[in-house]
């Protein structure tokens, strides 16, 4: 059992899991920071979710799942299945939620750290900074400052030395957010490098699915309007034209294969109906489906 210091917060901040009997969870809190453990005790399918006042800090010690879905406000989806040794950080007012079949008992830890904690010197602004979400990474200081104030929190009492941790652990959080992309950070007038990475990859992997634009302008972390303007400026052609071509140019490869049919390659290029396909291909390369398979041959 983890013990408690005499400090306590106004309110205790949780990750909200349900259903709740299947985990066993115990907490400590100082000034600014509450710190909880979560045990599961039952492999049954559940979901989580938490949107704060506070930052949250998910260290997991041991995860893995047969099957879920994790989500950060601001962040593509993930489905990752193993993330042992991982890290997940939801910075205060994004909303995390998700579910998942786990494959094993997951123990984690999490930390909820207050932007306006008194134990952080003014001077650092900490509670003016605009933190990027982060999903499933691994950063080594922070591990380590993690897993120090689990062992404080651990102790028979609580010290001083823990406070200390609490400051560590803001400037690492302060620091690894210095080092990351910066999210509005445009190359001359279009994506940076990293966020035309990123996009171009999302598009690739979801060509079948229709991509709303706030979902692609999330990924690169611009409003709506200032993601169309710099996609356009990077790739030349707006977002949704972009992945048009991209399904058109994946439906081509299917075409190559004879044991494919015209209305086949459309389906798995993202096209409900032949009709539309036909239409959309003719539209991008001047000639149907038909015509350009013939012409392979």
């Amino acid at each position: 059992m983890l013990a408690r210091s005499p400090t306590t917060t106004r309110s205790a901040p949780a990750v909200n899991i349900s259903p709740a009997n299947i985990a066993e969870r115990h907490s400590v809190s100082w000034r600014g920071l509450y710190l909880e453990t979560v045990h599961l005790t039952q492999l049954e399918r559940y979901e989580c979710q938490c949107q704060g006042n506070h930052h949250l800090l998910i260290a997991a010690e041991l995860a893995s799942r047969e099957d879920g879905e994790t989500a950060v406000e601001g962040l593509p989806h993930s489905k990752q299945r193993e993330f042992s040794g991982k890290l997940t950080f939801v910075p205060a007012g994004h909303k995390f939620h998700g579910w998942q079949a786990p494959r094993l008992l997951t123990r984690s830890v999490l930390f909820y750290l207050d932007p306006n904690s008194p134990v952080l010197p003014a001077e650092a602004r900490f509670n003016l900074i605009e933190f990027k979400p982060r999903l499933f990474f691994f950063n080594s200081d922070l591990w380590e400052t993690a897993l120090k104030l689990k062992r404080e929190a651990e102790a028979p009492t609580a010290t001083l030395y823990a406070e200390a941790l609490e400051a560590v652990l803001a400037h690492e959080l302060m620091r690894m957010n210095d080092s990351s992309p910066q999210t509005n950070g445009l190359s001359k007038g279009g994506l940076a490098a990293w966020q035309e990475k990123r996009i171009a990859a999302y598009i690739e992997e979801h060509l079948s699915e229709d991509i709303p634009l706030i979902e692609l302008a999330q990924i690169a972390g611009l409003s709506p309007f200032h993601f169309s303007r710099a996609f356009k400026e990077t790739f030349g052609v707006p977002p949704h034209r972009y992945h048009l071509i991209a399904r058109i140019e994946h439906a081509k490869s299917l075409l190559a294969s004879p044991g494919i049919t015209v209305t086949e390659a459309g389906m798995k290029a993202g096209f409900r109906e032949t009709s539309s396909f036909s239409a959309a291909f003719r539209k991008i390369t001047r000639q149907s489906p038909s015509q350009y398979r013939r012409a392979l041959r």
